[in-house]
């Protein structure tokens, strides 16, 4: 895999790490070609075809490195990648009718190839094919035992084992360039709301003040005092202005914690880690809304830590209310941080304070980790200066 996780099967290694990678799982791939060099170290072949069993193992080392680390194009293998495994297929028949059974471990890395280079179907195609020459050359050769049985299973299996594994890849390499085209939208589509609210802001106010300017201008010559009227009008509309504009900007900026909630199933799915959001309900309308967003920063923070540093395998995420407070537990299973507390803790406990709130930390009976944020809630009071608590209505 590459450092974002994705697999590197089908893929020429691009970097250090991926070739190292590559490297040690093709060495192990290579243990089947130890009929091959056994046959050739056995005695059993004259010097000339021994010479001529190495020339041809090597031949087809070289042709088999060339497809599995050589580059290629994205939208699958070219021509060159093609003739290549052609002539690998050719190399190993020749080997097998020349020198007897134990070369039909050649045709296991033939089926290989074959599931990472071909289509879908015609990768089938090929693996089934491969799978009947296997077959065919085994009873010519009369190796009717458990060596040609055990050859063709892997044949078999092992080209389609790798074509599971190459549509795996490419069906992550296609989730994550879908995720991150919705999360350009998302983000234009926010970008768009955002001058959306500005103009529907801006654009009354601005055409007030312009308005109120130039009629503050006709009149300052013979009449200044309704002049000063009009330049306090538009003081007024302009420090309101400002007010709107930061609200704007403040509500864009502040997490939600449906948002976070949902990042955060998504964080701990890609972590390989159970998350448990059925106590997560977020309708609390008494939440306001500096409390909702601090709760929000307090959620993607627990996620973050768990994802990156417990270990854990199981996350529990509720919101529970008692009393005048709202709670928003997140507990997992792992090891926790390993200092008191973290730059992250602390800038959330002042976060949370902002909002008279208060964040607690401990260690689950079992060895886990427990984050509880707390934040007020702002119940509707009634008012007693009337029997029947409406003002209005006393009136």
């Amino acid at each position: 895999m590459d450092e974002n996780g994705d697999m590197m099967i089908g893929r020429a290694p691009e970097t250090r790490r991926q070739f190292l990678a590559k490297s040690c799982w093709t060495v192990l791939y290579l243990t089947y070609l130890l009929y091959a060099v056994s046959d050739l170290t056995g005695g059993r072949h004259t010097p000339a075809a021994t010479a001529f069993g190495w020339c041809g193992l090597g031949a087809f080392l070289v042709g088999y490195f060339y497809l599995v680390f050589g580059p290629r194009p994205d939208g699958g293998a070219g021509r060159p990648q093609l003739a290549v495994l052609a002539g690998l297929f050719a190399l190993s028949l020749v080997m097998v009718l020349t020198l007897g059974g134990p070369w039909l471990v050649l045709m296991v890395y033939v089926s290989i190839s074959s599931a990472v280079m071909l289509p879908l179907r015609r990768a089938f195609q090929a693996i089934g094919a491969i799978g009947a020459t296997v077959l065919t050359l085994g009873l010519l050769h009369g190796d009717v035992d458990n060596g040609l049985l055990m050859v063709l299973t892997a044949t078999l299996l092992g080209g389609g084992a790798m074509t599971a594994v190459v549509q795996m890849g490419r069906t992550m390499r296609e989730l994550r360039e879908a995720r991150a085209a919705v999360a350009q939208l998302a983000a234009n589509e926010e970008r768009l709301r955002l001058a959306r609210d500005l103009h529907d802001l801006l654009g009354h106010s601005l055409s007030l003040i312009t308005l109120k300017s130039e009629l503050a201008g006709r009149m300052l010559p013979d009449r200044p005092e309704q002049a000063a009227q009009q330049v306090a009008d538009i003081e007024r509309v302009s420090r309101q202005a400002l007010v709107d504009v930061r609200e704007a900007v403040t509500g864009f900026r502040r997490p939600t914690l449906e948002g976070e909630l949902a990042g955060a199933r998504t964080a701990l799915a890609a972590a390989g880690i159970t998350a448990d959001l059925t106590r997560a309900g977020t309708g609390h309308p008494d939440l306001a809304p500096d409390a909702e967003g601090a709760l929000a920063w307090a959620l993607r923070e627990a996620v973050t830590n768990t994802v990156r540093h417990s270990g854990a395998r199981r996350c529990e995420i509720s919101l529970t209310e008692n009393g005048n407070e709202l709670h928003l537990t997140v507990t997992d299973d792992g090891r926790g941080p390993q200092r008191p507390h973290g730059n992250g803790l602390t800038g959330l406990a002042e976060r949370l304070a902002l909002a008279d709130g208060h964040l607690t930390t401990t260690r689950t009976p079992r060895g886990g980790f427990r984050l509880r944020a707390t934040v007020p809630l702002v119940r509707p009071t009634a008012d007693t200066s009337s029997p029947t608590g409406n003002p209005e209505r006393a009136s």
